[in-house]
């Protein structure tokens, strides 16, 4: 899958695995608290979901992000592919399957073979790119990102992180974050997110937005 060709592909694959669950456009819409029109011009892929609104669809649908991004379209069947763990696998850099999503992100997945709970993708944030809007978001699983270049700042319940290259950082998914780039360099990272399917935090994708920010300058406060 190529960049240019991902928002046409993604659209469809939403829609299919939607229909595979049973769930209708405006029931979706109103667990996921967006328009009807909105799901309807991401499922035609006229537009580009955000990363806070792929994470909550692929929490409703029971799926990773990986599998909604890089699986083949699911039929009319609960069940997804099962995948067989390869002994040994190589990945070329050019033929990544990667994606562009909404607010200046683009991931790209690493390695064609994906463990059905973890995925491995580099992260590329333009200056001015952020993981959501404006507000801060939590889900299942623990989160492990390793920078390679530019400055991404992070932001974890009350603590806020500057990352340079070479850093990296863990933290629990269920724990409000916003992950940002508010500099001038684009800011490329491998991440990986662990558990995102299952249970064991009890958190869907929820939104988080009267949790202020103590701690600046990428220093955690004592």
């Amino acid at each position: 899958m190529s960049i240019a060709d991902a928002p046409s592909e993604l659209g469809p694959r939403l829609r299919a695995i939607r229909l595979a669950r049973g769930i209708g456009l405006r029931e979706l819409a109103r667990r996921l608290e967006l328009s009807p029109s909105s799901i309807s011009q991401i499922e035609t892929g006229k537009i580009r979901p955000s990363v806070r609104t792929l994470y909550a669809l692929a929490s409703e649908y029971g799926v990773t992000v990986d599998e909604v991004l890089f699986n083949e379209p699911a039929g009319h069947d609960d069940a997804l592919p099962v995948r067989t763990e390869p002994g040994l696998a190589i990945q070329r850099a050019a033929e990544r399957p990667a994606i562009q999503l909404n607010s200046g992100v683009r991931w790209e997945r690493l390695m064609f073979w994906g463990d059905e709970d973890v995925e491995f993708l580099e992260a590329t944030y333009a200056p001015g790119g952020a993981s959501s809007e404006d507000e801060l978001v939590r889900h299942n699983g623990h989160e492990f990102g390793h920078i390679l270049s530019g400055t991404l700042r992070i932001v974890v319940g009350f603590d806020e992180y500057a990352l340079e290259p070479g850093d990296s950082i863990t933290f629990p998914s269920s724990t409000p974050h916003r992950l940002i780039n508010d500099g001038p360099e684009t800011v490329r990272a491998v991440w990986v997110v662990r558990g995102r399917r299952g249970g064991e935090t009890g958190h869907e994708m929820e939104q988080v937005t009267d949790l202020p920010v103590a701690v600046t300058a990428g220093k955690r406060r004592r």
